[in-house]
């Protein structure tokens, strides 16, 4: 997720929920297209909201696929690469689906994707966890603003914004609605090295 809320009187909805769905069906379809079929398709959500996106996902598939997908949880919080400079965070859950992610094709799903700095640390805790045939990555929203060379290979939205924005993904399962805000940031810049907001949870 983004790093920080924008301002709810100034915040803008670029996507509500009819738009959220179609995304993820648009998102489903084109799984099974490049999977060939999504025969050995397992979806990874990172907490939080990439979690309840993989459930929807998972259940999109089904449906066109006929066939239930494995989807699980990948905690990121220890691989995180600013650990030692953020207070501490409590750790989400990491439920990995019974066959396991050897010679899988594993799909990291996530809510916004913007210096690619929360994906790498998922890339290294699966690392730990098996040796999947290939990762993808599908998000929501890719904001831009990349850190690392990390791109997404199913997007929902690509928004264009600038330093001063914040992007907040609303879930139904978390937040009791569904909606995509774009707003300016609520706090300024940290200071020292890191150029960035805080960012307490999601990417950054």
């Amino acid at each position: 997720m983004d790093a920080t809320t924008p301002h709810a009187d100034a915040a803008r909805p670029v996507l509500e929920g009819p738009d959220i769905a179609r995304v993820l069906t648009r998102i489903a379809h084109e799984i099974v297209e490049r999977a060939k079929g999504a025969d050995d398709v397992v979806l990874l959500g990172i907490p939080t909201r990439g979690v309840f996106l993989a459930r929807r996902l998972a259940e999109k598939l089904q449906q066109i696929t006929g066939r239930a997908i494995p989807v699980g949880s990948l905690d990121i919080t220890m691989y995180r690469d600013d650990l030692r400079l953020r207070p501490a965070r409590a750790l989400a859950r990491t439920e990995i689906p019974g066959d396991g992610l050897d010679g899988r094709l594993v799909v990291l799903v996530d809510d916004v994707l913007f210096s690619g700095r929360t994906i790498r640390a998922a890339l290294d805790a699966l690392g730990d966890l098996g040796r999947p045939r290939a990762v993808q990555l599908a998000v929501l929203v890719d904001r831009g603003h990349r850190e690392l060379p990390i791109r997404a290979d199913y997007v929902g939205k690509n928004l264009p914004t600038s330093l001063r924005e914040a992007v907040k993904v609303q879930l139904t399962e978390e937040d009791g609605r569904d909606a995509v805000l774009l707003g300016l940031r609520e706090t300024a810049p940290a200071d020292g090295g890191d150029h960035r907001p805080a960012a307490p949870a999601g990417e950054r």
